[in-house]
């Protein structure tokens, strides 16, 4: 069973994310092994520096980087990333499980981004859209559409 971990930056504080995260993660767990990954997220104000800025990625990237296993599969979440289709998202991980991938791992960044580490040692940028979502937010559809993926894979009736 391939397993899923998704490494995100800060913690989810609504209860209502918190029970969507875990409905997810039940559904997911016919098709996989999902772990969630919680690092701590840097203080951030409006009025940062483009250094200050690069600082909090760096600090946020090392907690990931710390996280990612050599073998893994990394996907990371960006605005400028590849933007795809549900079916296109589901084709792109059944073609890694079919070239052996066993390790697939989704990372959301922070307020302010991922470091440039972590987009370097990405094997591909998702984007979701060009618009900005609360990344706790951004949890909640990710989780949605790799269990779409999976429903899509196998064949399953899932709502269009």
């Amino acid at each position: 069973m391939v397993k899923i971990t998704v490494i995100c930056v800060g913690k989810i504080k609504e209860k209502y994310l918190k029970e969507a995260i875990s409905e997810y993660s039940k559904r997911l767990s016919k098709f996989c092994s999902l772990e969630i990954k919680e690092v701590a997220d840097e203080k951030t104000s409006q009025n940062m520096s483009p250094a200050e800025e690069a600082l909090v990625k760096d600090k946020e990237g090392e907690r990931i980087a710390a996280l990612v296993k050599p073998d893994d599969y990394l996907i990371t979440l960006e605005i400028e990333g590849d933007m795809t289709t549900s079916r296109g998202l589901s084709e792109k991980m059944s073609g890694l499980l079919v070239k052996g991938v066993s390790r697939i791992t989704f990372v959301i960044g922070g307020s302010v981004g991922l470091s440039d580490n972590i987009i370097q040692r990405s094997d591909y940028h998702l984007s979701f859209s060009k618009m900005t979502f609360p990344h706790q937010l951004m949890r909640v559809i990710l989780l949605e559409q790799i269990y779409r993926s999976f429903k899509i894979a196998a064949g399953e009736p899932y709502h269009k």
